[in-house]
This record gives structure tokens, C-alpha cells and sequence, in this order.
């Protein structure tokens, strides 16, 4: 299996065709699962891919997507969650009737005590010495049953804690790329649609698309056997370098999605330029002899909030900037402008040392 992107285009007629030939279904979660596989973003899902054979149930699909791709088995994981928080409710519910209960004996108890003690009669010692013993019996009991009580909330507020816990990893594992620890396109989409929210007034920012120039230095066969390499390393200089206000998303193999909050372009230009200096300062180590492989530049298309009028737009205005880059030989980044022109296009091009 080739984890090394060459286009969008190509994986996606891979895939139909790897689909196609293995007999799964052409559903959206088989689909995105086999495209995920292809695509080599996440290496462990490959690995297990490849582990179910030529020839995969539904079944074994859908348990593989439960683990990589849980948000096509929301419901399921919701429902799961949903049951397992309301037995823990019965139970405490439970509890609490059981304890209701308990008071009320007490209570009574201590009542009957109190019309002993101040009871008139012959036999007067004889009643509040027998009133006194019931009364520590009963003491005693309710200790008693206040300490398993006190267990029981405890161990019911473990379980609380690890569906808490689940549904983070849930949510973590939706919205994250594994290699990196970035945002993953899944979580990138949602925050450019959330932009558009009010699409009368949007929110002013500016959008990039970078990818790694990795073919200007190495072939397509050095590319994926460095593969995992180059994306844990330029995906930790993107995380390190991009304001922590900001997004940053890792797409597939060396492509990211950036999200600057500004609509200032002189401040995403800055920051683009902080992201090139990063590259340039933190030279390639080959991962097993250590040899110095220095450094690669990325291309970028960039394009602000004002001259796109839809999530849509905005995304396509950067790829098609992005393409422009890579059009001119790469090292390059381009700011998308608006439609104007005999051409319909306005394109400011920054070459970059």
C-alpha cells in the first residue's frame, strides 16, 4: 500500500477501485475508512488495514472504524454512555431511598427514647437503660450503613469518571490527527464553518494552505520511507510555531490547514513568515543513520475572510492560490485577491528565498 499522496484525485479513484475489488459496500464510513487507509495519515490504521486481509467483513470494517473513526459510531458510543449514566442514577437513586428508609427508623428510635427519658413511672431507670441500648444498636447500624454508603458514591463516581473519560477520548479522537496531535480536517471544517455562523457579519481571519515542498529534495521512494518522519517532524514545528489562539490542522501526508484570527493580512503574512523561518531553522535528521538532510520550504496559498463569501469559497479561493504556488516552482506563497481582471484572477505572489 503506497502511503504516499500524490494528489486528492488519485486516492479517490485508489480507493473506488480498492473498493471495488475487496467487495465492500460503497458506504460514506467504508469510504472514508479505505480513503484514510490510502491516504497513510495515520500509520496504526494502515497497519490494521492490511491485518484484515484481502477480503474484509462489514463487520471487521466497522469494528476498525469504531477504533480510528468513531464519529460515523456516534450513536452508538452516545447510547452506550447514555445507559451506563443512567443505571449509575438508579443505583444512587437506590441509594438514597435505602437511606431515607434508615433515617426514618433512626428516627423513630430516637423518638421512643425521648418519651422514655422523659417519661413519668416506677420502672423509669429500667426503660431509658433499655431506650439507651436500642438507641447505640441503632447508632451503630447507621455508622455502618453510612460507610457503605459512602463506598458506593465513590464507586459510582469512579464509573461517572471513566464515561467522562470515554467520551474525551471520544471527542479527542474525532477532532485529532493521531501522527501530530494537530486538529485533523475533520476539526478544521467545523471551525471554518463556525466563521460563517452569522454569515451576514463573518468572523475576520485569514485562511492558509501549506504543504511541504518534500518533492523538491527527495524522490517519491525517499519521500515515503521517510514519510512518518517528515510529518511528526514539520507537523511539530506547525504546532509550535502557530499562535495556540489560533487553528492548525494537519489535512494528509505534508498538507496543513491554518486558521489565523485577524483581518489583518500584514499579521498573517508575519506569521506565515515565522512559520517559513521555523522550517529553515530546524534542519532534517535522517531517523536512523542521523545524517543531516536539510531543510525543506513549503508553498502556501493564503486568502482572507472579505474576499470569499462562503466556508466553500474561502477553502477553495486558498487551494486554488496553494496550486498557484506550486505552479511557479514551489517556495512560494500566494494571497488570493478577488475576481477581477480579463482572467477572473487577482493573485499576489511572495517569493521566498
Amino acid at each position: 500500500m503506497n502511503q504516499r499522496k500524490s494528489s486528492t484525485n488519485d486516492i479517490a479513484l485508489r480507493v473506488a477501485s480498492a473498493m471495488h475489488q475487496m467487495g465492500i459496500d460503497g458506504l460514506p464510513r467504508n469510504y472514508e475508512l479505505v480513503y484514510e487507509a490510502y491516504a497513510g495519515a495515520n500509520p496504526e490504521l494502515v497497519r490494521d488495514f492490511i491485518a484484515l486481509g484481502k477480503f474484509k467483513t462489514q463487520a471487521a470494517l466497522d469494528e476498525l472504524g469504531r477504533k480510528y473513526l468513531p464519529h460515523h459510531h456516534e450513536e452508538g458510543v452516545l447510547q452506550r454512555s447514555a445507559g451506563a449514566v443512567r443505571d449509575e442514577m438508579t443505583n444512587f437513586m437506590a441509594l438514597l431511598e435505602q437511606e431515607k428508609v434508615s433515617l426514618n427508623d433512626y428516627g423513630r428510635l430516637i423518638g421512643e427514647a425521648s418519651q422514655a427519658i422523659f417519661a413519668d413511672g416506677q420502672e423509669v431507670a429500667s426503660v431509658i437503660g433499655n431506650s439507651i441500648e436500642r438507641l447505640r444498636q441503632a447508632t451503630e447500624q447507621q455508622v455502618t450503613r453510612n460507610a457503605e454508603m459512602e463506598k458506593s458514591v465513590a464507586a459510582q463516581s469512579q464509573n461517572l469518571d471513566a464515561i467522562q473519560q470515554e467520551l474525551a477520548a471520544f471527542d479527542a479522537v474525532r477532532f485529532t490527527d493521531a501522527a501530530t496531535g494537530l486538529g485533523n480536517r475533520r476539526s478544521f471544517n467545523k471551525a471554518v464553518a463556525r466563521i460563517y455562523a452569522n454569515a451576514g457579519i463573518p468572523v475576520g481571519c485569514g485562511l492558509a494552505l501549506v504543504e511541504v515542498d518534500a518533492g523538491k529534495r527527495f524522490s517519491p521512494v525517499q519521500i515515503e520511507a521517510l514519510n512518518d518522519y517528515l510529518v511528526r517532524h514539520y507537523g511539530a514545528l506547525v504546532k509550535r510555531t502557530i499562535p495556540a489562539d489560533d487553528v492548525a490542522s494537519r489535512f494528509d501526508a505534508l498538507r496543513f490547514g491554518l486558521l489565523f484570527y485577524t483581518s489583518d493580512e500584514n499579521e498573517v503574512l508575519r506569521l506565515m513568515a515565522l512559520l517559513r523561518a521555523a522550517f529553515a531553522a530546524a534542519p532534517l535528521k535522517h531517523p536512523e543513520t542521523m545524517r543531516n538532510l536539510g531543510s525543506l520550504t513549503f508553498s502556501a496559498g493564503v486568502c482572507m475572510v472579505d474576499n470569499a463569501a462562503n466556508a466553500f469559497d474561502l477553502v477553495n479561493f486558498a487551494e486554488r492560490t496553494l496550486q498557484q504556488a506550486q505552479a511557479a516552482g514551489g517556495n512560494r506563497l500566494v494571497v488570493y485577491r478577488g475576481e477581477s481582471g480579463p482572467e477572473g484572477k487577482d493573485w499576489m505572489i511572495y517569493k521566498n528565498a
